[in-house]
Protein backbone atom coordinates (compact mmCIF):
# COMPACT_ATOMS: atom_id res chain seq x y z
CA UNK A 1 0.00 0.00 0.00
CA UNK A 2 2.98 2.35 0.42
CA UNK A 3 3.17 4.92 -2.38
CA UNK A 4 6.10 7.00 -3.55
CA UNK A 5 6.43 10.37 -1.84
CA UNK A 6 7.26 13.12 -4.29
CA UNK A 7 8.98 16.03 -2.50
CA UNK A 8 9.28 14.54 0.98
CA UNK A 9 11.58 11.90 2.40
CA UNK A 10 10.15 8.35 2.38
CA UNK A 11 9.24 8.32 6.08
CA UNK A 12 7.49 11.73 6.11
CA UNK A 13 3.97 11.81 7.55
CA UNK A 14 1.62 14.37 9.09
CA UNK A 15 -1.18 12.09 10.26
CA UNK A 16 -1.89 8.57 11.45
CA UNK A 17 -5.16 6.82 10.58
CA UNK A 18 -5.75 4.03 13.08
CA UNK A 19 -8.36 1.43 12.10
CA UNK A 20 -9.38 -0.90 14.92
CA UNK A 21 -11.82 -3.82 14.93
CA UNK A 22 -13.13 -3.00 11.44
CA UNK A 23 -14.56 -5.21 8.72
CA UNK A 24 -12.55 -5.74 5.53
CA UNK A 25 -15.14 -3.57 3.73
CA UNK A 26 -14.16 -0.57 5.90
CA UNK A 27 -10.45 -1.17 5.37
CA UNK A 28 -10.92 -1.45 1.60
CA UNK A 29 -12.94 1.78 1.59
CA UNK A 30 -10.18 3.61 3.49
CA UNK A 31 -7.47 2.34 1.13
CA UNK A 32 -9.54 3.25 -1.96
CA UNK A 33 -10.13 6.78 -0.60
CA UNK A 34 -6.42 7.24 0.18
CA UNK A 35 -5.63 6.34 -3.43
CA UNK A 36 -8.51 8.44 -4.82
CA UNK A 37 -7.32 11.66 -3.14
CA UNK A 38 -3.69 10.81 -4.00
CA UNK A 39 -2.53 10.93 -0.39
CA UNK A 40 0.96 9.58 0.11
CA UNK A 41 1.40 6.64 2.47
CA UNK A 42 4.72 6.59 4.34
CA UNK A 43 3.98 3.15 5.80
CA UNK A 44 1.21 0.83 6.92
CA UNK A 45 1.67 -1.12 10.15
CA UNK A 46 -0.40 -4.28 10.66
CA UNK A 47 -1.59 -4.87 14.23
CA UNK A 48 -3.49 -7.69 15.91
CA UNK A 49 -6.79 -5.78 15.86
CA UNK A 50 -6.24 -3.40 12.95
CA UNK A 51 -3.82 -1.28 10.97
CA UNK A 52 -2.12 2.13 11.22
CA UNK A 53 -1.62 4.19 8.05
CA UNK A 54 1.00 6.94 8.22
CA UNK A 55 -0.32 9.58 5.81
CA UNK A 56 0.93 12.82 4.30
CA UNK A 57 -2.01 15.16 4.93
CA UNK A 58 -3.71 16.17 8.22
CA UNK A 59 -6.91 17.64 6.78
CA UNK A 60 -7.51 14.80 4.30
CA UNK A 61 -6.99 12.23 7.05
CA UNK A 62 -9.49 14.00 9.33
CA UNK A 63 -12.02 14.24 6.48
CA UNK A 64 -11.58 10.53 5.73
CA UNK A 65 -12.29 9.66 9.37
CA UNK A 66 -15.52 11.69 9.27
CA UNK A 67 -16.66 10.10 6.00
CA UNK A 68 -15.99 6.61 7.37
CA UNK A 69 -18.05 7.35 10.47
CA UNK A 70 -20.94 8.68 8.38
CA UNK A 71 -20.85 5.71 6.00
CA UNK A 72 -20.20 2.80 8.39
CA UNK A 73 -20.94 4.12 11.87
CA UNK A 74 -18.31 3.59 14.51
CA UNK A 75 -16.35 5.44 17.12
CA UNK A 76 -14.03 8.22 15.90
CA UNK A 77 -11.56 10.18 17.98
CA UNK A 78 -9.03 12.79 16.88
CA UNK A 79 -5.98 14.07 18.70
CA UNK A 80 -3.10 16.33 17.75
CA UNK A 81 0.39 16.72 19.13
CA UNK A 82 2.95 19.40 18.48
CA UNK A 83 5.61 17.99 16.17
CA UNK A 84 7.78 21.05 15.65
CA UNK A 85 8.03 24.59 14.32
CA UNK A 86 8.45 25.35 10.63
CA UNK A 87 8.83 28.89 9.29
CA UNK A 88 7.65 30.41 12.59
CA UNK A 89 4.48 28.34 12.81
CA UNK A 90 3.67 25.30 14.89
CA UNK A 91 3.28 22.02 13.03
CA UNK A 92 1.00 19.34 14.49
CA UNK A 93 0.71 15.64 13.79
CA UNK A 94 -2.85 14.37 13.91
CA UNK A 95 -4.02 10.91 14.94
CA UNK A 96 -7.48 9.76 13.84
CA UNK A 97 -8.76 6.61 15.54
CA UNK A 98 -11.68 4.79 13.90
CA UNK A 99 -13.12 1.83 15.79
CA UNK A 100 -15.75 -0.33 14.11
CA UNK A 101 -18.91 -1.61 15.70
CA UNK A 102 -19.83 -5.32 15.86
CA UNK A 103 -23.37 -4.69 14.57
CA UNK A 104 -25.13 -2.80 11.81
CA UNK A 105 -28.50 -1.25 11.02
CA UNK A 106 -31.28 -3.83 11.31
CA UNK A 107 -29.40 -6.20 13.65
CA UNK A 108 -31.03 -7.61 16.79
CA UNK A 109 -29.04 -6.65 19.90
CA UNK A 110 -29.36 -6.80 23.68
CA UNK A 111 -29.03 -3.61 25.69
CA UNK A 112 -29.84 -3.18 29.40
CA UNK A 113 -31.26 -6.71 29.52
CA UNK A 114 -33.79 -6.15 26.71
CA UNK A 115 -33.93 -6.84 22.98
CA UNK A 116 -33.55 -3.94 20.55
CA UNK A 117 -33.31 -3.44 16.80
CA UNK A 118 -30.47 -1.21 15.60
CA UNK A 119 -32.19 1.66 13.75
CA UNK A 120 -29.16 3.78 12.90
CA UNK A 121 -25.41 3.77 13.39
CA UNK A 122 -23.77 7.10 12.60
CA UNK A 123 -22.41 9.71 15.02
CA UNK A 124 -24.28 7.80 17.74
CA UNK A 125 -26.25 4.55 17.97
CA UNK A 126 -30.04 4.52 17.84
CA UNK A 127 -31.96 1.48 19.07
CA UNK A 128 -35.66 0.59 19.20
CA UNK A 129 -37.08 -1.76 21.81
CA UNK A 130 -38.62 -4.85 20.22
CA UNK A 131 -41.52 -5.10 22.72
CA UNK A 132 -42.40 -1.50 23.58
CA UNK A 133 -41.16 0.32 20.47
CA UNK A 134 -39.32 2.82 22.69
CA UNK A 135 -36.34 4.42 21.00
CA UNK A 136 -33.00 4.74 22.78
CA UNK A 137 -29.97 6.88 21.95
CA UNK A 138 -26.63 5.31 22.91
CA UNK A 139 -23.24 7.02 22.64
CA UNK A 140 -20.13 5.13 21.52
CA UNK A 141 -18.74 5.44 25.03
CA UNK A 142 -21.55 3.09 26.14
CA UNK A 143 -21.22 0.79 23.10
CA UNK A 144 -19.70 -2.04 25.16
CA UNK A 145 -23.09 -2.51 26.86
CA UNK A 146 -24.64 -3.57 23.53
CA UNK A 147 -24.39 -7.26 22.60
CA UNK A 148 -25.31 -8.58 19.16
CA UNK A 149 -27.74 -11.49 19.25
CA UNK A 150 -27.45 -14.37 16.78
Amino acid sequence: MARKLEDKHPGYFEAVLQLRDVLQEVRTYAEDEIIRVRMNVAKAVELKNGVDYYLSDNSLTRALGKRMQEKFGGYREESASLWGVKKDREVYRVTVLFRGVPFKKGDLVEFAGEDYIVRNVSKDIFLQNVKSGTKVHVTYKDMKQIRKKD
